[in-house]
C-alpha cells in the first residue's frame, strides 16, 4: 500500500511534500499523501513513533523552512515538475560564455554547465536533509575532476579510471571553496557538497576559472541561503594589455597569472603569480577582473530570479542573543587578562580553561543542557508542544482545587536552556570580539606589537651536513626547516593532466605541517589539501628567481617542514626556501621574502573611527579572528606570488592598495633580517651534490651514444660509473656523476665516439688492434680505428706488416685521408724523420679500394664509423680543411669545473692516445 503514490490515509495530522525532503507541513483534516517509492527513503529518517507517542500528541504546530508558496518538485500523483531548461550567454572579456541549467542534473539542488569555446564544465550542488552538529566551520566540501576523455585521452598510468584527486585538482578545489565560504550564513549546518567535472577541453580555454563561476552559479540556483552570487575570472597581462580569461596560448606570454573571485560589489579571493610585478600593475589587474566579475554576477542574479529555488532561510539557527550577555558577564574581565599572554601555548591553555569555567558556571545555574535536539529560536518547547486535554476540568481564575485549601499558582516562565555547542560558539565569538577591541582601542596585539610591526627574525644555514642545502628560518613562534636537494632529470616530477601529455617539473616545493608544530596530537599520512595549497604558493613564489635549465641543468626539490607554527607558515617557507637554495649553490636572481597581512574591517564597532586597520605579519589568532589573510611574496622591486582570503563580505580596492603598500615595507624589513643569517648560505655546490657536465655534439652523432636498444649508453654508464646520461635531439648531452673521475672518463668516451676527425691530425701512442696482409688497423680513440696501409707503416719497403709490427704495439699516426664512407686512412711513415712529405700526403687509391672491396666481401670486420659524411677534397691543405671542420663543430659547456680541468690546446694539432679511457679529445671541442 505504501508503494502506491496515491495511497491516502485519513488522519487528523497530515504531511505535505515540499521542495526539500526534510521540510514538512503538518495540518488537520487533510489526507496524508505519501511520496513515490523512490522518495520514501527520505521519510525513513523521521521517527513517527516519537511524534504520535506521549500525552502531548493531540496537537502539533511545526513550521516549515520554506514558504508554502514555493514551487513543488513533486505532485500528489507522483509526477515531477522540474525547472525547464534555460540558457543564457554572458559576455566575458572579448567573448561569451554559455550558461545552461535544467537539462542536466535535475535532481540536484542546483546544477549548471558553463561553456567557453569547446571547454565545458558541469557543476552540481547538493545538501543533506538533516543538519549536522553546530560548528564554527561550515560543512562545505568541494571536489573537482578533469576527465581525460574531455581531451580525447586516457590516463597515462596503469589504472585507466580517474581515481585519487591530483595536486592541481586539489588547488582548483581550493579556488572554488575559498570565495564561496564567506558567503555562507552563520547558523546553516546542512552539509553541502559541490561536485565539478570537466567534460570537454579544447586545449585553449582553461577550465579552472569556469569551474569557480559554475560553482557560484549552481550555488545561487540551489536552496542554500547564500548572500550573493559569486563568479571568478582569470586575468593575464600580455605587454601592456590586460586580458580577461586568456587562452592557454596567451598565457605563455603573460607576465601575470591572476585568479579573482567576488560578488557584484566586493572582492572575496585573489591568487596569482607574477614576474616581479609592481603593486600598481597588480591593482589595475584586480580592477579589470572585478569589472568582469560584476558583469557576470548581474547576469546570474537575473538567471536566479527565473530558475532559482527558494532559499532555506528558516534553517538558519543561531545561538540565542542572551547567551552572549551571560558569557561576557562571566568571562569578560578574565578574558582581557588572558588575551595579554604573549606566548601561544600558555594563552591557548588559559582560554581553554576559561571556556570550561564558563560552561561549569552556566551548568550549575541550570542554563546548559546536554540535549542534542535541534534548536528553534523562534519558539520554545512549551510553545511547540501544547497540552490541550479537553477532558481536564477548567479551573476558573487560575485556582487549582486541592480540597479545602485553595492555592493560587505562581506562573513560571520556562527557563531557556543552551547547549554546550552554543556556549562554545559564543565563547569563541566573544574572544574574537575582545581581541579586536584590544587591537583597535589599545593599539597593541596579543604579543605586544603595533599593527605594522614584524616579529623578531633569526635564521641560520648549513644545519644538515649531508643535505645539499639547508636553512632554519624563525619568525616569532613560526619556524620552518627548509632543505634543498639537487638531482638529475630522473628526479623531475611528471605531471599527467589535460593541459600537457608529458609535462615534467624541474622545481617543486613540498610543504608539511605535522601536528607537533602546534603542540598537538594528530593524524600523519598523505598531505592535506592545506599542505598542498601552501606548498604550491611557496613554490610559485620562488620559481621566478631560479636560473634557466640551460644555465643550471639541475632538478631542484625544496622541502619545508614546519617545526613551529603561530601563523604565516607558508611565508616562512618562502623565506627559508630562499636561504636553502642559496646554501645549495643555486644561482638565484635575487632574494625573496613573504609576509601575511591581516585586517580589522569595522573598527568603529570596537572603539575606532571606522577606518579599516591593516595588520602586518599576523599570528594564528589574528588570522582566525580577523577579516583577511593576505599573503604577499616578492622582493623590493615587485611581487612574485600573492593569495588573499576574506572572511567577510569582501573588501575594496582601496583597502587592498593600503595592504599591498604596507606589505612592501614589511618585505624590505624581512629581507634585511635575512641578510643577517648566521651562519650565512654557502652559495656553492655541496660536495655531496651530483656533478653535471653539459656538452654539445652533432645531432647526427646522438645515435652513436645511445647505441642499438640503448646498449652503448648502458655500457658507458657501467664502464665509467656515472649516474646517468641524458641526450636530446638537438645534440645536447648531460652527464650526471657523483665524482669527478667517473665524469671525466664518461666525457672522454663520449667525445671520442662523437669526434669529427680532420685531415692532418696527429695521434700519439695509438695501439695496433689487428694486422692484415695489406696493413694494420690502429685505434686512434676508444671505438675509433683507421687503416694504416702497409706502404704507410715504414719509410722502407715491407713485404708483410708482421715483419715490423705486431698486435698491441703502439705507434704515432697521422690522418691523411677520409673517404666518402667515413673510413680513415692513417700514416706512420709521414711522422718518421726521413719521410717524404709529398709521398705521405698522396693517396694510394689502389690500396684504399682494396680495403673497401675486402670489407664488402666480408673478409674484414668493419670497425670504422659508417654514419660520418666528410667530403675529401684533394689539393686543399690540411690546415684549410681543419678550419672548415672546426667551424662546424658544436661547443661544450661545463657546469662545474675542477682545479684539474685545463683548456685543451691545439698546438701542432698533436693528439695523444694511450691505453686509458680518459684519452684527450681529437679536436679542441667535443
Amino acid at each position: 500500500m505504501l508503494a502506491c503514490p496515491s495511497t491516502t490515509f485519513h488522519c487528523p495530522t497530515t504531511f505535505h511534500r515540499h521542495s526539500h525532503p526534510s521540510k514538512l507541513l503538518l495540518s488537520k483534516s487533510k489526507p496524508l499523501i505519501f511520496p513515490p517509492r523512490s522518495s520514501f527513503a527520505a521519510f525513513g529518517k523521521l521517527k513517527l513513533s516519537s511524534i504520535f507517542s506521549g500525552k502531548n500528541c493531540r496537537r502539533f504546530n511545526v513550521k516549515a523552512s520554506i514558504d508554502s508558496s514555493s514551487e513543488l518538485l513533486e505532485s500528489a500523483d507522483g509526477g515531477s515538475s522540474h525547472i525547464a531548461p534555460h540558457s543564457v550567454k554572458i559576455p566575458v572579456g572579448d567573448r561569451y560564455i554559455l550558461v545552461e541549467t535544467g537539462h542536466m542534473g535535475r535532481q540536484a539542488s542546483g546544477s549548471v554547465t558553463v561553456t567557453d569555446g569547446e571547454t565545458i564544465v558541469y557543476t552540481t550542488v547538493c545538501l543533506d536533509d538533516i543538519p549536522s552538529e553546530p560548528s564554527d566551520f561550515f560543512p562545505l566540501s568541494v571536489n573537482y575532476q578533469e576527465r581525460f576523455s574531455a581531451a580525447g585521452r586516457t590516463s597515462g598510468g596503469f589504472f585507466k579510471r580517474e581515481g585519487k584527486t591530483k595536486d592541481h585538482e586539489v588547488l582548483i578545489c581550493r579556488l572554488i571553496d575559498r570565495p564561496l565560504r564567506p558567503t555562507m550564513p552563520k547558523g546553516f549546518y546542512h552539509e553541502t557538497q559541490i561536485l565539478s567535472w570537466v567534460l570537454s577541453y579544447d586545449g585553449l580555454h582553461i577550465p579552472d576559472s569556469l569551474a569557480v563561476t559554475a560553482a557560484g552559479i549552481a550555488l545561487a540556483l540551489s536552496e542554500v541561503p547564500t548572500s550573493k552570487a559569486v563568479a571568478g575570472v582569470r586575468v593575464g597581462l600580455v605587454g601592456d594589455k590586460y586580458i580577461v580569461n586568456p587562452t592557454s596560448e596567451e598565457m605563455e606570454n603573460s607576465e601575470l597569472d591572476l585568479m579573482l573571485a567576488g560578488t557584484d560589489s566586493a572582492i572575496l579571493m585573489i591568487e596569482g603569480y607574477g614576474n616581479f610585478l609592481p603593486e600598481e600593475k597588480l591593482l589595475k589587474a584586480v580592477e579589470v577582473g572585478q569589472d568582469a566579475v560584476r558583469a557576470i554576477c548581474n547576469e546570474v542574479e537575473a538567471l536566479v530570479k527565473k530558475c532559482g529555488k527558494p532559499k532555506m532561510v528558516d534553517a538558519i539557527k543561531l545561538p540565542p542573543p542572551e547567551l552572549y550577555k551571560h558569557v561576557e558577564e562571566i568571562a569578560g574581565d578574565e578574558l582581557v587578562k588572558v588575551l595579554q599572554i604573549r606566548n601561544k601555548i600558555p594563552r591557548r591553555k588559559a582560554l581553554s580553561s576559561l571556556e570550561e569555567k564558563v560552561l561549569k558556571i552556566l551548568s550549575e545555574n541550570g542554563f546548559v543542557t546536554n540535549d542534542t535536539a535541534p534548536r528553534n529560536n523562534a519558539e520554545t518547547i512549551a510553545e511547540i508542544l501544547e497540552d490541550e486535554d479537553e477532558d481536564e476540568e477548567v479551573i476558573v481564575d487560575g485556582e487549582v482545587d486541592e480540597g479545602d485549601v485553595h492555592i493560587k499558582p505562581t506562573p513560571r516562565k520556562p527557563t531557556r536552556l543552551f547547549s554546550e555547542v552554543d556556549v562554545k560558539l559564543v565563547f569563541k565569538d566573544v574572544t574574537s570580539k575582545f581581541l579586536r577591541k584590544r587591537i583597535v582601542e589599545g593599539g597593541k596585539r596579543s604579543d605586544g606589537r603595533t599593527p605594522n610591526e614584524i616579529r623578531p627574525i633569526n635564521s641560520s644555514c648549513g644545519l644538515l651536513p649531508r643535505a645539499h642545502g639547508s636553512a632554519l628560518f624563525t619568525r616569532g613562534e613560526t619556524q620552518s626547516l627548509a632543505v634543498a636537494t639537487l638531482g638529475d632529470n630522473k628526479m623531475a616530477q611528471r605531471i599527467d593532466n589535460l593541459m600537457d601529455v608529458d609535462d615534467y617539473k624541474r622545481f617543486y616545493l613540498q610543504y608539511s605541517f605535522p601536528p607537533s608544530c602546534v603542540g598537538e596530537v594528530g593524524r600523519i599520512g598523505a598531505p592535506s589539501r592545506r599542505e598542498i595549497g601552501h606548498g604550491m604558493l611557496a613554490e610559485r613564489s620562488l620559481e621566478t628567481i631560479l636560473p634557466s635549465d640551460k644555465d643550471f641543468p639541475y632538478t631542484i626539490r625544496v622541502e619545508s617542514t614546519i617545526t613551529e607554527s603561530n601563523g604565516s607558515s607558508s611565508m616562512a617557507s618562502v623565506c627559508g626556501g630562499c636561504l636553502a637554495l642559496q646554501d645549495a649553490g643555486v644561482p638565484i636572481k635575487s632574494s625573496i621574502a613573504g609576509i601575511a597581512m591581516g585586517l580589522v574591517l569595522d573598527t568603529k564597532e570596537f572603539g575606532g573611527d571606522g577606518t579599516p586597520l591593516i595588520l602586518s605579519d599576523i599570528t594564528g589568532s589574528e588570522d582566525a579572528s580577523g577579516d583577511m589573510d593576505f599573503k604577499v611574496a616578492g622582493n623590493e622591486d615587485g611581487i612574485t606570488a600573492f593569495q588573499m582570503d576574506i572572511k567577510v563580505g569582501g573588501i575594496t580596492l582601496a583597502i587592498m592598495r593600503e595592504a599591498l603598500l604596507q606589505a612592501k615595507d614589511g618585505r624590505k624589513h624581512i629581507l634585511g633580517e635575512m641578510m643577517k643569517c648566521l651562519p650565512p648560505p654557502a652559495k656553492r655546490l655541496s660536495k655531496y651534490a651530483p656533478l653535471i657536465h653539459v656538452m654539445k655534439v652533432r645531432p647526427d652523432k646522438i645515435n652513436l651514444i645511445i647505441g642499438s636498444g640503448g646498449k652503448k649508453v648502458k655500457s658507458i654508464i657501467e664502464q665509467s660509473g656515472i649516474e646517468a646520461i641524458d641526450t636530446e635531439d638537438n645534440g645536447t648531452v648531460k652527464i650526471f656523476a657523483r665524482d669527478l673521475a667517473s665524469l671525466e672518463m664518461s666525457k672522454a668516451i663520449i667525445s671520442n665516439l662523437t669526434m669529427v676527425p680532420t685531415i692532418g691530425d696527429i695521434y700519439r701512442n695509438c695501439e695496433i688492434k689487428s694486422i692484415v696482409p695489406y696493413g694494420a688497423f690502429v685505434e686512434i680513440a676508444p671505438g675509433r680505428e683507421g687503416l694504416c696501409h702497409i706502404s704507410e707503416l715504414s719509410s722502407a719497403w715491407l713485404a708483410k706488416a708482421e715483419d715490423a709490427f705486431k698486435v698491441g704495439d703502439r705507434i704515432d699516426v697521422k690522418l691523411i685521408e677520409i673517404n666518402d664512407k667515413g673510413q680513415l686512412r692513417l700514416s706512420h711513415r709521414a711522422l718518421l724523420p726521413d719521410a717524404d712529405p709529398d709521398n705521405s700526403n698522396s693517396t694510394d687509391k689502389g690500396s684504399l679500394e682494396e680495403v673497401i672491396s675486402l670489407t664488402n666481401a666480408g673478409l674484414v670486420e668493419e670497425k670504422t664509423e659508417q654514419n660520418a659524411k666528410v667530403n675529401t677534397r684533394k689539393g686543399r691543405t690540411s690546415s684549410k680543411r681543419s678550419s672548415e671542420d672546426n667551424s662546424a663543430l658544436p661547443s661544450k659547456k661545463f657546469i662545474r669545473r675542477s682545479s684539474e680541468d685545463k683548456p685543451v690546446t691545439n698546438k701542432d694539432k698533436i693528439k695523444k692516445s694511450d691505453n686509458k679511457d680518459e684519452s684527450s679529445l681529437v679536436s679542441e671541442e667535443a
